[in-house]
């Protein structure tokens, strides 16, 4: 298995899962655009699309640094064109930008709503629409939707519906693109962690330092992605992959490396599917 010389488009990619992916490509001597919107430091957030690029680069990678933002049509289509000219043409899509506010109806702000639809689903159809013709000219093209099963369960939106919806909507786009884009031999394909990844939002949002102790990192999800893009485009598409059983399926048989701290029980993430079980026989389970 090997992405060198492969070109992968990553949106949201300064930082957390999305560096991880493409630092995991840049050691085959893959190229990758970083395609963000953190041009300069956050107080809260660390990394910018310029200290991911030599992130990239030390890897051995080659990549460009864009400032891009996904709802913006206009900043997506020269993103995408810019890549393909500098590269000489597009291997793989990594649609990993997203928002998240985790809150009921009343207390979810109209604006939060708008953002979320428009960076999760919105941005993720477009980028994925606007990469097509590239992605066909390619020997072994991906689309990889970080994003979940389509689990209809009054218990995954009764909680936080707009979030919910927004989030359904990037693998409403894997459902949809998998059966339209098969003629043309391009695979897309959703990859989603059954725990919570150690990650600036899970930090910063969901639970603060003892949800990153109870996490896996974002290497575990880089590794599946990889897997993922090794696959033959034209017969493994269209797939709903939970991080660990796909990985046990592929042959891992120790997760105790992606556990920040295997001395602390997992942290279930959402939208898992009750009858989806973890792999048995593991070592560092859940």
């Amino acid at each position: 298995m090997s992405l060198k010389g492969k070109t992968l488009f990553i949106t949201g990619g300064s930082r957390g899962i999305g560096l991880a992916i493409a630092i995991k490509a840049a050691r085959d001597g893959a190229n990758v655009t970083i395609a963000a919107k953190t041009a300069e430091p956050h107080p809260k957030l660390e990394g910018t699309i310029y200290t991911a690029a030599a992130e990239i680069e030390a890897a051995g990678g080659k990549c460009l640094p864009l400032m891009v933002d996904v709802r913006d049509e206009q900043s997506v289509t020269e993103a995408i064109a810019k890549t393909a000219q500098t590269f000489g043409g597009l291997d793989i899509v990594v649609n990993n930008a997203s928002a998240i506010s985790l809150t009921n109806t009343q207390m979810t702000d109209m604006k939060r709503f708008d953002l979320m639809h428009q960076i999760n689903t919105r941005g993720t159809f477009m980028v994925s629409k606007y990469a097509i013709p590239h992605l066909e000219k390619a020997e072994n093209p991906h689309i990889l939707m970080l994003s979940p099963p389509l689990d209809m369960k009054m218990r995954w939106f009764a909680p936080h519906l707009a979030y919910t919806m927004a989030k359904y909507g990037m693998s409403l786009c894997v459902l949809g693109l998998a059966g339209e884009l098969a003629p043309k031999g391009i695979a897309v394909n959703a990859l989603w962690p059954r725990t919570t990844v150690a990650t600036a939002a899970v930090k910063n949002l969901l639970g603060g330092d003892k949800m990153v102790q109870a996490s896996r990192t974002p290497e575990m999800l880089a590794d599946a992605a990889y897997m993922v893009f090794n696959k033959p485009s034209r017969s493994f598409s269209g797939n709903f992959l939970i991080d660990d059983n796909f990985m046990a399926g592929e042959g891992v048989t120790d997760f105790t490396s992606y556990r920040v701290d295997p001395s602390v029980p997992l942290m279930p993430d959402f939208f898992v599917p009750e009858e989806i079980k973890p792999p048995e026989g593991v070592k560092g389970g859940v």
